[in-house]
């Protein structure tokens, strides 16, 4: 395969995009080559893979992929698993591009998505938009399916950001604006209430969601809803206790 004609050498990509991935071996040959062929259709691109302390070849597989079709693909390794929230952020302070997006690792988003949603971003007025691609028809399990509209619904109830789908994998964001968002383990799912505390509008997106390649998620719905019930009182808290101007002026 040739490579993306999005990628220019040393020319500082446009986007990036960021997956975070653990023991995902299986999968990553899918995922790179629909990565792929997605760039063709992107402006200069970049791909930042990291790998969350895996147990398999994951990296070595990453590294045959970026040989054999992804040359704009870069893997950052962690020593051990840090949670999926650390991965992305040390994805997004390595990245190089204005934009970022993540997707997850697993196949079950497609890539193609992202031109649509980076569209959306860079053609809406005023500030720049967090771009959430809503899955419209979940192909998980019927209790997994449960547990997310279940926990989506108490979100939406409680930190009004009007968001359907806060845990969608694909996302698209300025980078500045994430840097500047505290770091804890689960930040991924709350990112449109505090991007919102920030001021940051929001724009919701139709996408196809896909079932799992290969492998488990790894977690279930009984540890993920004792861990978000927890994170989403700490979230409460840290919008009640932010404090920011409307304007600064050098005096």
């Amino acid at each position: 395969m040739n490579a993306p004609s999005s990628f220019r050498g040393d020319a500082a990509p446009v986007l990036s995009i960021v997956i975070a991935v653990l023991d995902e071996r299986d999968n990553l040959p899918f995922v790179c080559k629909e990565l792929a062929e997605a760039c063709q259709s992107l402006p200069p691109s970049e791909i930042v893979f990291v790998d969350d302390g895996s147990r398999d070849d994951t990296v070595a597989v990453l590294q045959r992929m970026r040989a054999d079709c992804l040359p704009n693909l870069r893997v950052l390794s962690h020593d051990h698993r840090c949670g999926k929230s650390a991965a992305l952020r040390t994805g997004i302070t390595a990245a190089r591009g204005e934009w970022i997006a993540t997707i997850d690792g697993d196949g079950q988003d497609d890539p193609r998505e992202l031109e649509a949603l980076l569209r959306l971003a860079r053609s809406a007025n005023g500030t720049p938009p967090l771009v959430v691609g809503v899955r419209t028809r979940r192909k998980d399990g019927w209790s997994r399916r449960f547990a997310t509209r279940f926990a989506n619904g108490l979100r939406r109830r409680l930190l009004r950001d009007d968001c359907p789908d806060t845990g969608a994998p694909i996302k698209l964001f300025q980078r500045d604006a994430f840097l500047r968002l505290p770091q804890f383990e689960g930040l991924h799912r709350f990112l449109p209430a505090l991007f919102g505390s920030y001021g940051i509008p929001l724009v919701c997106h139709p996408v196809t969601h896909r079932p799992r390649l290969h492998g488990q998620s790894k977690y279930t719905n009984f540890n993920r809803a004792l861990v978000g019930i927890r994170d989403l009182l700490g979230v409460i808290w840290l919008r009640n206790r932010t404090r920011l101007p409307k304007s600064v002026r050098e005096c």
